[in-house]
């Protein structure tokens, strides 16, 4: 054993299994309809402010005061400098540490101590000046620290990519948010105008029935449709008072002072090219996230391992001791002291081995979580991609029925200024149109929601790339820090 423990000291070796990460099921391609190609990963998506893809300068403001001053955003950005600090103290254990402790006192003997000798004692005041330094260094022998210095440096990257996936996530959850606050302005926008158009044929049917020509059943039809479209308009600023509730925490704003003025939905959705799904796998930093997890794990293996084998550890002692003050740092003061302590475990029920195979199942579940966030984030994109193609395909035929529905109520009401038909088919004209803007109207909404969702599952621009100067090196200059 301690052949083997002076080899592996002298190779470096670590025991444990070297990382290299695992396999993940990747399709070829997207199951992409026309018009929509694969475009080249980097010019998907802008590197930091993806949602100036959307030309909105009210949205890009609002992003602005969520990085400035979401409160879940500074809780990972915390748990980022946590994960810092603990892959600092695993790079403490490449120094020896050293240590002092100072002491002065006094002692005085008393004259009739016992003493084995049968020479008078005298009573004796005696004081101790003592400047000591201990030094400690634990070889690392089978590679211990090297493998906790691994796993806290994947950690620490890790907290990296997971305080990029939470600005990614709130980022679009405001511009969701902001764009159904739209879509619900627009809804209002047009229950409003119906409201209005309603309230003056109101006004022409209540005049004809007071004529003689109009009857009670058309003002009735059409007082009916005046009110429920109001109570419709009425009820929707509730949902536009929880959107707008929902965006003021995401700014970090107390909802009560918070407000957004009606704005009707004018944008489109930007035109975004598709990484090969492969590229995805370096562009979601929940699957870096994820892959950096596993990192961690695989090298916790080795730490665990290597508690099955020797430890060395290295102690020195020195300073200086008097009884006069004056003398402290006199040579003859001085004392030193070296050991070297090799301990080894033989028998402990088995709670070492049982640590191992703990370590390796918490392996097996990172991998299995790894391939799990890999499999949801191809499920995101394809899902956003089949989603637009749907809308942008109900887009066209809405604004058909728009059109025709115009066309219904301009018939109807000529029909029935003509005398050919009722009031009745006017009332179930307007409601038609009414219906029809409506769902044009949300159909509108949810394309441009969708199209952030879809930026967000080709992940907004990042490249886990970066990950790789998230890194505590250790200096010697750190040998000498507190």
């Amino acid at each position: 054993m301690l052949c083997a423990a002076a080899l592996c000291s002298a190779t470096g070796c670590a025991v444990g299994p070297n990382y290299s990460r695992p396999d993940a099921a990747a399709p070829e391609a997207w199951d992409v309809p026309a018009p929509w190609r694969v475009a080249s990963p980097k010019d998907a998506v802008p590197k930091s402010k993806w949602w100036a893809l959307f030309r909105d300068e009210e949205l890009e403001q609002l992003e602005g005061e969520l990085l400035q001053a979401n409160q879940t955003l500074k809780v990972a950005v915390a748990h980022l400098d946590q994960a810092r600090a603990a892959a600092a103290v695993q790079n403490a254990a490449l120094f020896p540490t050293v240590g002092t402790a100072p002491f002065v006192g006094v002692e005085h003997y008393s004259g009739n101590r016992p003493s084995g000798s049968t020479a008078t004692l005298t009573p004796v005041t005696q004081s101790n000046y003592l400047l000591p330094f201990t030094l400690s260094y634990e070889v690392d022998l089978f590679g211990s620290v090297r493998r906790s210095i691994e796993s806290a440096q994947a950690s620490y990257q890790a907290s990296a990519a997971d305080l990029e996936n939470v600005r990614l996530s709130l980022t679009a959850e405001l511009a969701a948010d902001y764009f159904t606050l739209r879509q619900l302005d627009t809804e209002i926008a047009i229950l409003n105008r119906s409201v209005e158009n309603i309230r003056k044929g109101l006004e022409l049917i209540a005049a004809r029935h007071a004529g003689g020509i109009a009857s009670s059943l058309d003002v009735a039809q059409e007082e009916t449709l005046y009110n429920t479209t109001r109570t419709q308009a009425t009820l929707l600023l509730r949902q536009r008072r929880q959107y707008e509730d929902a965006i003021a925490v995401l700014v970090g704003r107390p909802a009560p002072a918070f407000h957004l003025a009606s704005r009707e939905l004018a944008a489109e959705p930007p035109g975004i090219g598709l990484a090969l799904p492969s590229d995805v796998l370096e562009r979601r930093p929940d699957v870096a996230e994820a892959e950096r997890q596993m990192a961690a794990a695989n090298a916790q293996i080795g730490v665990a391992t290597a508690a099955l084998f020797p430890s060395l550890t290295l102690y020195g002692q020195g300073g200086w001791n008097s009884v006069n003050i004056s003398q402290l740092f006199n040579p003859a003061s001085g004392f030193w002291a070296l050991a070297a302590a090799l301990a080894q475990t033989i028998f402990d029920g088995g709670a070492h081995t049982a640590q191992v195979d703990g370590a390796k199942a918490a392996y097996e579940a990172a991998v299995a979580s790894y391939r799990s966030t890999v499999l949801n984030a191809f499920r995101e994109v394809q899902d956003s991609i089949t989603g637009l193609q749907v809308l942008d395909t109900a887009r066209k035929s809405q604004a058909d029925a728009v059109s025709s529905a115009r066309r219904q109520l301009e018939l109807a009401t000529s029909r029935y200024n003509g005398g050919l038909v009722s009031y009745l088919d006017v009332v179930v004209a307007q409601q038609s149109l009414l219906a029809n803007e409506e769902e044009a109207a949300v159909i509108q909404g949810q394309r441009l929601v969708t199209a952030v969702l879809l930026v967000k599952a080709l992940g907004g621009g990042w490249d886990a790339s970066s990950l790789a100067d998230v890194q505590v090196k250790p200096q010697v200059i750190d040998a000498f820090t507190p």
